[in-house]
């Protein structure tokens, strides 16, 4: 028998955790690369959120909701979309705890990590309930 998370399979979630750190990795060097060069902590952690989300996007619909995805036509670019979506909803998240962090003065990667765990689970329920059912 498959063990259980809260009504999930626990494979498909432990998928779409091995999908989240490979994005996330790439999100968080970019973050860090750009606060090196000077860039800003909201821009720099936006631009790392978005190309982290075409990661995603590509690890996800390959390897954690393939039985799900849309195969082509309206229905493929309504999916799409709606994951382009849940990817703002994670990157106001985000950008709103990065940039509340850095205004107390807390470093932005550490409030970037608070931001992960929010905005990962926020993600997650919102793709598995809504963009591939």
């Amino acid at each position: 028998m498959i063990a259980r998370l809260r009504g999930v399979r626990a494979p498909r979630y432990m998928r779409y955790v091995l999908a989240s750190g490979g994005a996330l990795a790439l999100d968080f060097v970019l973050l860090s690369g750009l606060i090196a060069l000077g860039v800003g902590a909201v821009p720099a952690s936006a631009i790392g959120y978005a190309a982290g989300i075409l990661a995603h996007w590509a690890l996800s619909s390959r390897t954690v909701f393939a039985d799900a995805v849309a195969r082509h036509g309206p229905a493929r670019r309504r999916q799409q979309a709606m994951f382009v979506l849940s990817a703002l909803v994670g990157l106001l998240i985000t950008t709103a705890i990065v940039g509340s962090g850095a205004a107390f003065g807390l470093d932005p990667r550490v409030a970037k990590i608070v931001a992960i765990a929010i905005s990962f689970q926020a993600t997650w329920l919102i793709r598995r309930h809504i963009v591939f059912v």
